[in-house]
């Protein structure tokens, strides 16, 4: 097989492209991403549509004798109102069970805070029923007060639980309890997990969209995800519960809820920390169309229009003029996050969108000419809502839109079979944002992330970059998905309480942004139905990058360049069958490899493709 680069410069490619996609979904958020190792450390959860059997004691049970209620008589605040009330012997007190245990690693540090009413002497624990890692004890008095404890294990273990007991004999009251490690991403302070956290760093992401997809539409409004909701004080943020309560694939998520910890200004130093733009996405006024369609009248759509307003004012005002700002400032950042893209509304689609997106481009789009809107187009790249929003979209140009939205969980052969999807779209028209994709492999969950799914998904993102003067912005979906609690498959990365395993989709992506060229080349090929290729630029490292996905044989390969190069070097993603994964046992065993070689200022260079593959070349 005979490949030609040119020297013709093909498109542009947006440097951002290559992103990230994160729905707290699969304990995305609380129980993974957010380093709190407690669950319901408020005491605030509570019944919902779903399930009505959650209490504000869920995951909390007593330890022997001691009494324990709930109480909302005269709580800390009253955004987040429920407290609890505990006496007991010596001894006696309250346990967390944190997510199915915490992981305790022996020699780290731990930062146990909680807030007390009341005169008693208290002590935390961490402690499996054989090993107690660290423990300490603290006195309380006089009205609601924070303690802040430092604790430091003395054994690595992997499934203790938090307790809280009277070291004599008392009575006080509780609220706002909180484990975190002290090596967070960054450092930072109520921050992240940072494997987890590396991990999307490690991909050299463009953007990152938050805060998800049906989570930001909630299942009927009244559990819509409201930003303002999510910042401020951590006490102070109120809680909601979880649109992915229901989950499909037969795990039950009944106490799954929103502390907010992870709120906005969190998501916006994630992207600052990880170098990718912030691409928030806000409800529209309506909720979930796949559960009740519940729309804000149109004559009540300015309190959502604001709030866009105010979320552009949060991240990019002046702390001076704007008390949006000013809280921005407040939290610790003086200077702007310069927000670019927006996203309005998530999965809707039809008329009851159409005129609710209209009436926020009407009113932001003026205001503030930078901001590049996203628009949706349904909830499948094809028929009738689809056909609709493209109908409705058909002649209109960037000032209207930017891009819009497409998603689409479909087989590999779908995905091999529309790699040229993009090179017949309208190049004049609004832009493309491959929102959420993956290639979903078997009829029934578990779908696993194999060889294959990636090798698909691989294609389809070569048809991307050829056509970057369409699809400007693209993120795998969904990110995370915690053992155990998982509600959708297939997912970019697994964890559980200590360790992460990455996919053959995540290796896909990150070969993808760490390698993104400049611009794209034309280039000249021999037909070959199981070779999908993209090829392009670095003006930066002065490099032709050229990516080859193989679903088929082993191929041979002779690629001519305008121009000798030096060196390659050679990254390939394959294992022995279309069928491998990786699992925590073996983290590996899809796992891409790198090697480099001169070539001595060749024109011409041989390459042995290997079967059913993922390749990326540069050459130097």
């Amino acid at each position: 097989m005979k490949i030609t680069i040119t020297n013709k410069k093909g498109v542009s490619v947006n440097p951002d492209m290559i992103g990230l996609f994160f729905e707290d979904i699969n304990y995305g958020a609380d129980g993974g991403l957010y380093a709190e190792l407690l669950e319901n450390r408020s005491f605030d959860f509570f019944p919902t549509m779903e399930y009505a059997d959650i209490s504000p004691l869920t995951a909390w049970s007593k330890v022997g004798e001691a009494e324990f209620t709930s109480e909302t008589a005269s709580p800390m605040n009253n955004i987040n109102p429920q407290y609890v009330h505990i006496k007991g012997k010596a001894g006696e007190g309250i346990v967390n069970r944190a997510y199915e245990g915490i992981f305790c690693e022996k020699g780290k540090k731990y930062d146990f805070s909680v807030y007390v009413k009341g005169a008693a002497k208290l002590k935390v624990e961490i402690k499996t029923d054989a090993v107690s890692c660290a423990s300490a004890r603290f006195e309380t008095e006089g009205n609601w007060k924070n303690y802040e404890v430092e604790l430091e294990s003395s054994e690595t273990v992997y499934d203790a639980k938090l307790y809280i007991t009277f070291a004599e004999d008392g009575e006080c009251d509780i609220d706002m309890c909180s484990l975190f490690p002290r090596d967070t991403f960054m450092g930072r302070k109520n921050g992240l997990r940072a494997d987890m956290a590396q991990a999307l760093k490690n991909i050299k992401p463009g953007f990152v969209r938050f805060p998800g997809g049906c989570i930001v539409e909630g299942t009927v409004l009244e559990n819509r995800y409201r930003w303002k909701d999510t910042i401020g004080k951590i006490e102070e943020r109120k809680i909601n519960w979880n649109r992915w309560q229901d989950g499909n694939v037969g795990v039950t998520a009944h106490d799954y809820f929103q502390s907010y910890g992870l709120g906005f200004y969190e998501y916006f130093l994630l992207c600052e920390d990880i170098g990718a733009q912030p691409l928030p996405v806000l409800n529209c006024g309506m909720a979930c169309q796949y559960k009740t369609g519940e729309c804000a009248p149109m004559d009540e759509i300015d309190e959502y229009i604001q709030d866009a307003i105010d979320l552009i004012e949060f991240a990019n005002g002046d702390p001076k003029t704007n008390k949006w700002a000013a809280i921005r400032a407040q939290m610790g950042h003086e200077a702007p996050f310069n927000l670019v893209y927006l996203g309005i509304g998530n999965e809707q689609w039809e008329e009851n969108y159409f005129e609710r997106y209209e009436a926020f481009q009407k009113v932001i789009a003026p205001l503030y000419p930078n901001i590049k809107l996203i628009t949706s187009s349904g909830p499948s790249a094809s028929g009738k809502e689809f056909d609709k929003a493209y109908e409705w979209l058909r002649g209109k140009k960037c000032d209207f839109a930017y891009a819009v939205d497409e998603h689409y969980y479909v087989k590999s052969e779908w995905m091999f079979d529309n790699a040229n999807r993009y090179d017949s779209y309208d190049r004049d028209g609004v832009k493309v944002f491959a929102g959420e994709y993956a290639c979903h492999i078997g009829e029934n969950q578990p779908k696993p992330n194999s060889l294959e799914a990636a090798v698909a998904e691989a294609a389809m993102m070569t048809g991307f970059e050829r056509n970057a003067d369409v699809v400007t912005l693209a993120s795998y979906a969904p990110l995370f998905a915690r053992e155990n609690y998982t509600q959708w498959t297939p997912d970019m990365i697994f964890v559980n309480n200590h360790e992460i395993m990455l996919t053959p989709s995540y290796h896909v992506q990150a070969m993808f942004g760490n390698n993104l060229p400049d611009y794209t080349l034309l280039f000249e090929r021999e037909e070959d139905s199981d070779v999908y290729i993209s090829a392009g630029y670095s003006e930066k490292s002065g490099e032709y990058i050229m990516k080859v996905a193989n679903r088929g044989g082993k191929k041979d390969v002779v690629l001519c360049l305008p121009e000798g190069v030096e060196a390659i070097e050679e990254i390939t993603l394959t294992s022995e069958s279309f069928a491998d994964v990786n699992t925590m046992a073996d983290k590996d065993k899809v796992s891409p490899k790198s090697l480099k070689r001169p070539v001595g200022g060749s024109c011409e260079i041989n390459l042995t493709v290997p079967p059913i593959s993922f390749n990326v070349y540069k050459l130097k």
